[in-house]
């Protein structure tokens, strides 16, 4: 609950949303034509009158598509935080709207004629493929939430990271698919509201109906099935019809995914604690504040330099919201995720399967440095093409390095929080490097190294001085920092789309670093970011008492004499620092943070020590193999490191999963 003098309620906070939008929209019809005039034209427009006729197909119709989609989008986070008993679940955990983004660049380049049946139903077909893919990684462990939020990312990932590497090398082409794959309500007509009203309401009358069910998921798996529920059935359900209802709206108007995010958390917030509640207040909510902030962008578009997509708006606009309110959240941690690690089996000689690792990571070096392709084919390096040396070395130690830092950041966090979602980009660290870094190409080009080094550290700092500001009250509350790691990111999301969206030249400069390059790394950055790497690892292993009793639960560390406060202080620090000097170097490769500690765990690496340990390893294997591929798959065309680890990493996690 909300701890101020006038708490605000469900109901209050959307009658100040319904106000403001009233205010907003009644500015804009008055400053297009008289107000009367410009209610005629929502309901019977002058076919003389042009003013009217721009009312009838344009304005009402985007004002409208806005209220809906964003009902449907508070609604469908609703469901999926429900089923999967998490804060941070939201329409975009299941990877619908990437996959429906895919579907549509896929379509593009590929298969044009497809728009002939409607852009739509393409956008449908790739949310679909994306949603049974999540169903066939998870259903043999019966829709467990923990296995569906993991299967979710990777596939959400894994689209995005393919959805990248088409648009580095078709930027041009897929450039119009920028602006509405960062959310776009543009209409110049009712068929987006004709095609999405009647799916909602649908939508809503299969929610109300499964009400019931639903809400006994608020009760453990065993006390579940003593009522008789069947537990994979109402998951599937719920789950279905929230990646319907994302898909429906992702098809109309793009990937707006911050509101099915916010409009849930932000009610939960406010006091509506009540399953029942959340499904009436959390659509409302959302429907206002997308109506809101397109309304406010619409007003002052005139003024600005580029076109702003609405989706990136709303989370630039969101995100403060949602950092003002989450100090406040009535949150009781410190209770153990039961069940997270259980899946997990245990090597018997965690040692003897890392000096395996160790040999692979020495192959995969020898291999890296020593073989490539070249104008006569591949060959390996003789005597007189040692020089070739000087641009493989500090490309190989820059993606080693890198990949050990965000696996024992990866490690750190998911044990820190319990939370599987978990990751350093969940955090916002890299999302605040990426920030300082973005602003600083666009501000001061030309700036030197060192001054970039400074500029990202200090945006570093930044979110971590916001995230202590927050959360130092609440005992670093794990539900807590990973709800302003989310805030931080989607400002980071928001910035990211607005840029890509606005056609400046830059643009393709910073794809290629957001995507994770190694190619600008010379010799002195990469022994520097070895060295930190190791050094930050060893660092790490004296937590590892800590990271094997913070995930048993507040109560259990206490009782075994840990200062609470002091070990998520502690720990979270080094997370931001590793985080930090791994974006500088290769950009926010998150995905080999959240990967490298679940394949550890999948190897058998199971305790504190021995994961941190089998992480580093992973990370650094899988750094390392994906610069050397980025370099040969599409020679003479490069790949970047991040994104080849995406889809190699991922592609490994997705089957480690399915033997689960």
């Amino acid at each position: 609950m909300l701890d101020i003098p006038y708490r605000l309620t469900p109901p209050r906070l959307c009658l100040i949303f319904s106000l403001f939008a009233l205010g907003l929209a009644g500015l804009a019809l008055q400053h297009a034509s008289p107000l009367s005039t410009g209610l005629e034209a929502l309901f019977a427009p002058d076919a003389g009158n042009a003013t009217q006729l721009v009312l009838h197909y344009g304005w009402w119709p985007r004002l409208t598509i806005a209220l809906l989609a964003g009902a449907g989008l508070g609604l469908a986070g609703v469901l999926m935080q429900q089923v999967l008993r998490n804060p941070l679940a939201a329409p975009t955990t299941l990877g619908v709207a990437s996959g429906a983004n895919l579907g549509l660049m896929v379509a593009t380049l590929m298969a044009p004629w497809l728009f002939d049946f409607g852009r739509e139903w393409v956008a449908l077909a790739g949310g679909g493929l994306a949603m049974g893919l999540v169903f066939l990684l998870s259903w043999r462990r019966g829709l467990a939430p923990m296995v569906v939020v993991l299967a979710g990312l990777v596939v959400n990932l894994y689209a995005g990271a393919l959805g990248m590497a088409l648009l580095l090398f078709h930027q041009e082409t897929l450039k119009g698919l920028l602006i509405w794959g960062a959310g776009s309500l543009s209409q110049s007509g009712w068929d987006g509201v004709g095609f999405l009203w009647p799916r909602l309401v649908v939508g809503a009358v299969l929610a109300a109906i499964m009400l019931r069910p639903l809400a006994i998921l608020d009760l453990d798996d065993a006390n579940a099935r003593s009522l008789g529920v069947s537990l994979k059935s109402v998951r599937l359900a719920g789950l279905g019809l929230g990646v319907f209802l994302t898909a429906c709206v992702v098809s109309v108007v793009g990937v707006i995914g911050f509101i099915g995010l916010a409009a849930p958390a932000i009610v939960r917030l406010s006091g509506a604690r009540r399953l029942s509640q959340r499904l009436v207040w959390a659509p409302l909510l959302g429907a206002l504040l997308l109506a809101s902030t397109d309304l406010l962008l619409q007003r002052f578009s005139g003024a600005l330099p580029t076109l702003i997509p609405t989706g990136a708006t709303t989370a630039a606009l969101g995100a403060p919201l949602l950092l003002w309110l989450i100090p406040r959240l009535g949150l009781h941690g410190g209770n153990p995720v039961s069940g997270q690690h259980a899946i997990m089996r245990r090597h018997p000689a965690p040692e003897r399967l890392a000096m395996v690792l160790s040999g692979v990571l020495v192959l995969a070096a020898i291999m890296a440095l020593m073989t490539g392709q070249g104008a006569d084919g591949w060959q390996w390096l003789g005597p007189s093409q040692w020089s070739t040396l000087e641009w493989r070395l500090p490309r190989l130690l820059a993606a080693a390095g890198s990949g050990i830092m965000l696996a024992v950041a990866g490690t750190l966090i998911q044990r820190l929080t319990a939370n599987p979602m978990a990751s350093p980009e969940v955090l916002g660290i890299s999302g605040g490097t990426a920030i300082a870094l973005i602003g600083a190409m666009y501000f001061l080009p030309g700036a030197s190294h060192l001054t970039m080094i400074g500029i990202g550290t200090l945006g570093a700092l930044a979110v971590l001085g916001l995230l202590v500001l927050l959360n130092h009250r609440s005992g670093f509350l794990p539900e807590r920092l990973l709800l302003t790691g989310v805030a931080v990111t989607a400002l980071f999301d928001a910035l990211r789309a607005i840029v890509l969206a606005g056609g400046d030249p830059r643009g393709q400069q910073v794809i290629a670093w957001l995507s994770g390059s190694t190619y600008y790394v010379d010799l002195t950055t990469a022994v520097i970011v070895a060295a930190g790497a190791l050094l930050a690892a060893l660092a790490a292993r004296p937590f590892a008492r800590w990271l094997d009793i913070l995930p048993l639960g507040t109560p259990t560390a206490r009782g075994l004499g840990i200062h609470i406060g002091q070990a998520r202080l502690l720990l979270l620090g080094l997370v931001a620092l590793l985080t930090a000097c791994a974006t500088l170097v290769v950009g926010p490769l998150s995905f080999v943070g959240l990967l490298a500690p679940h394949m550890a765990r999948l190897m058998g690496f199971a305790r504190g020590r021995s994961q941190l340990m089998g992480a580093a390893l992973v990370g650094a294997v899988l750094m390392t193999i994906a610069d050397w591929l980025g370099r040969q798959l599409l020679y003479p065309e490069e790949l970047p490191a991040g994104l080849v680890a995406s889809l190699v990493g991922g592609a490994y996690f997705m089957w480690g999963l399915r033997r689960l």
